[in-house]
């Protein structure tokens, strides 16, 4: 409902009409929440990005299928088509959390689509970013 009423910005995945996966993603203005806040500003180096991925999820029953890489694809080429910039991203590996709290996504999918690891920001999750060139 937030998607269709324009107040979110999100890649949806679809099986069928049921959506089992989501990738959010917005501005720092839209995406103000991450997880170990404290420990990114400490770290944090230059500008923020133009864009963050605040979510990237797969609801149960339908992990390991590539819906967390398809939905991240697909915010990425939103991003591309909204004029690029750089993206950045809160993962944490598959394991170190129950796949049913892996809220942010697993680092190797984001690994997978050419993200670099910037910075560890607590005890596993990474800041993780990529150029998106416009479309």
């Amino acid at each position: 409902q937030r998607v269709l009423a324009g107040t979110t910005h999100a890649a949806l995945v679809f099986d069928n009409d049921i959506c089992v996966g989501w990738c959010q993603f917005g501005p720092p203005s839209e995406v103000v929440r991450i997880k170990n806040r404290r420990e990114y500003d400490k770290t944090r180096q230059g500008a923020l990005p133009e864009w963050r991925i605040g979510c990237n999820y797969v609801r149960a029953g339908h992990r390991r299928q590539r819906v967390a890489s398809d939905a991240l694809a697909g915010a990425l080429e939103f991003i591309a088509a909204s004029g690029g910039g750089r993206v950045e991203g809160y993962p944490e590996p598959a394991g170190a959390v129950p796949a049913g709290f892996l809220f942010h996504g697993a680092l190797s999918t984001f690994d997978q689509l050419g993200f670099t690891r910037d910075r560890t920001i607590g005890k596993h999750r990474w800041v993780v970013s990529k150029l998106i060139d416009p479309a």
